[in-house]
């Protein structure tokens, strides 16, 4: 099991990590008190891999010392659970900023103590959590996307490629782009079965017609060099934050040659361990 716990100071970006922890498939608890983290944790391992992605985040509203947090990572440590402690911090300037434009209130400003010195305070209060993280982001300057993909590589680089879904989607020009699509490929270019008697009523799901279209050469070639731009652009998407991404391959009806090369595009996608779905919008119709 791959128990991560979150920790860090207020506004630096812990409520984001965990979601993107979450959204990579780790179960994610907010505010756990840490005298039942190590039940909580015995309750995960009895599931017997049920939960084998676990998150939890703790930080100074549930107390403004850590000596029960420690007993609990001790006591981790004796049930042998391997874990690992991710610090999120940021500039106290940094910090102020963002509290100003969300009109939140800070956690130590409610008996009145000024936000900076209520930064540097949690500041001092988090040294020991700090000191013992595995591994420490500075929010400062990063963007979403960024933080996404440090948090990605620091605790599940194994998920990476399936940190985004890919969505492979045929379709017919004759009636429209599709909107969702970030990606649109034209394939008009290649031979059309449509004119081919005995393939005309048949669809790019059918051996006959796929056989057909990657008869020639030049769709041998086109998909080849497809391969090759979305093995280079899809880690980048990644890197950049984006959770899904569709592509659209159209021809003129979006019933042969378009759903031919789809399935193959996702196939090819689908082996390089990304999330891969294919669809064909317009492949039913009359």
């Amino acid at each position: 099991m791959q128990f991560v716990i979150v920790s860090g100071l207020s506004g630096a970006g812990k409520s984001k990590t965990a979601s993107f922890l979450e959204d990579l498939g780790f179960y994610c608890v907010d505010n756990m008190p840490a005298d039942l983290i190590p039940q909580f944790a015995g309750l995960c391992l009895a599931t017997k891999g049920r939960y084998e992605r676990v998150a939890l985040v703790t930080d100074v509203r549930g107390s403004l010392t850590f000596e029960g947090l420690f007993k609990a990572l001790d006591e981790l440590d004796r049930m042998k659970l391997e874990f690992t402690i991710l610090f999120v911090e940021a500039d106290t300037d940094v910090i102020i900023k963002r509290y100003k434009e969300t009109r939140r209130k800070h956690p130590l400003t409610k008996d009145g103590t000024a936000l900076p010195a209520a930064v540097e305070r949690e500041r001092g209060l988090l040294g020991p959590i700090r000191n013992r993280a595995n591994a420490i982001i500075d929010t400062s300057n990063l963007s979403t996307a960024k933080l996404r993909g440090e948090v990605i590589d620091l605790v599940a680089g194994d998920l990476r490629d399936r940190a985004m879904s890919v969505n492979v989607m045929s379709f017919g020009f004759k009636y429209g782009i599709p909107v969702e699509a970030d990606l649109v490929f034209d394939v008009r270019f290649l031979p059309n079965p449509y004119y081919i008697e005995g393939l005309k009523h048949k669809t790019g799901a059918d051996a006959e017609v796929k056989e057909f279209v990657f008869s020639y050469q030049q769709t041998k070639d086109f998909l080849q060099k497809l391969e090759d731009l979305l093995a280079f652009c899809l880690p980048h998407y990644v890197d950049e934050g984006k959770t899904s991404l569709v592509i659209g391959i159209g021809c003129t009806g979006g019933k042969h040659r378009s759903v031919c090369m789809a399935q193959a595009i996702g196939d090819a996608v689908s082996k390089r361990g990304y999330v891969t779905t294919v669809s064909h919008r317009d492949m039913a119709r009359k």
